[in-house]
């Protein structure tokens, strides 16, 4: 059960929550927090359960430089702790594909009749490189909210040039959804401004 205690920590984790601009390079994310917020996303919930992402993490000096001038030079890059990568499976996510021949295999004796659901599906899907991206924007966000939960930041960037990204992770196919940096920021944050709850919900009864 989730109790209330709970609950008012999650909303603190989310005013915690911001995109940092720029981290203290000197201090290092422990491993198993690492892992934490990467378990989360792995976790995190995907249309049809089909995970169509694959995360690549650069935390050395020189691969965090690297990726840094591929992204247009953002000094959050480069003084993070360490950066995701998520690549989106958009070709894998064919029915005729290998990968989707391997998740269809855990349908066991169900696999053809769901085989023949998907490929329906799938046809039907207007642009599937706009469903592919928007699962993986969920898991980064379930990641950067994750980070916050146990006090450290994040920064999203959406800003970079994906053929030179590629050209780092030595990768031709994938399309790069999102990267995200994570590590522990230089100054506090500015008080967060949002949009008062009455004006964001409507509720349609």
């Amino acid at each position: 059960m989730i109790t209330k205690s709970k609950k008012i920590e999650f909303l603190q984790a989310m005013n915690f929550r911001h995109a940092c601009k720029l981290f203290d390079a000197k201090k290092s994310i422990k491993e198993t927090d690492r892992d934490y917020i990467l378990e989360v996303g792995r976790l995190s919930p995907s249309s049809r359960g089909l995970e169509p992402w694959d995360f690549y993490v650069l935390q050395s000096a020189e691969m965090k430089q690297k990726l840094q001038l591929a992204c247009l030079n953002q000094p959050q890059v480069g003084t993070a702790s360490f950066n995701v990568v998520i690549l989106a499976k958009i070709k894998d996510l064919h029915p005729d594909s290998k990968y989707m021949e391997k998740m269809l295999e855990r349908f066991g004796v169900n696999k053809e009749q769901k085989t023949i659901a998907y490929r329906e599906f799938y046809g039907q899907v207007a642009d599937v490189k706009l469903w592919c991206m928007n699962q993986c924007f969920i898991a980064a966000a379930n990641m950067m909210t994750a980070a916050a939960f146990i006090g450290i930041d994040s920064c999203p960037i959406g800003g970079f040039e994906a053929d030179k990204v590629k050209s780092i992770l030595k990768l031709k196919d994938p399309e790069i959804a999102l990267i995200v940096c994570f590590g522990y920021r230089v100054k506090e944050a500015r008080v967060k401004n949002r949009r008062a709850f009455e004006e964001v919900v409507k509720f349609v009864d």
